[in-house]
């Protein structure tokens, strides 16, 4: 008999629980010759490659170069340099918040008080030029680190060569 009781129990439980499930809503019949619109997902959100705009990659991505070269005990700018500078100028007048350092320097030969006054005259026409094209001089400041930061090691024309240089960094 208890078993009985107990099948019965389950059964009306069974049951109970059945009818309190939830019935699908029915959608009202659509009107005749009615059409059904689907909507399309909006395109996937692109995420941009490449540098960021503005960032120190992007300036070497977007100019010819960030350097520079000087004959032996010269500071003059040459055509190549002008070119160099003009796309310097160009990104600059992209970003008109950003701000650069021009970087002087010298080869090994000479005394240290003279290639960093070298330096500094190299800094100067590189900033100089770059005032020419419009860029406000006030978000250009120059070093000169003479022969203190060679790019090149070694005592031969070629090193030296490369030593002689203005660079051109941009400030964070």
């Amino acid at each position: 008999m208890n078993r009985q009781i107990l099948t019965a129990l389950l059964l009306t439980s069974g049951l109970a629980l059945a009818g309190c499930a939830t019935k699908p809503k029915e959608l009202p019949p659509q009107p005749s010759g009615a059409t059904t619109t689907t909507t399309t997902p909006p395109p996937p959100v692109s995420t941009p490659t490449g540098p960021t705009p503005g960032s120190r990659a992007d300036f070497m991505a977007s100019v010819l170069a960030d350097t520079i070269l000087f004959d032996t005990d010269r500071y003059n700018i040459d055509s190549e340099d002008q070119g160099i500078l003009q796309s310097q100028a160009q990104w600059l007048a992209r970003y008109p918040g950003k701000r650069v350092t021009v970087e002087g320097h010298a080869d090994e030969r000479g005394t240290r008080d003279y290639n960093l006054a070298l330096g500094e005259r190299r800094a100067n026409s590189a900033k100089n030029y770059l005032v020419s094209l419009g860029i406000d001089a006030s978000r250009i400041t120059t070093v000169s680190y003479g022969k203190e930061r060679p790019v090149a090691l070694g005592s031969d024309e070629a090193s030296w060569a490369k030593n002689r240089r203005a660079v051109t960094v941009t400030v964070e």
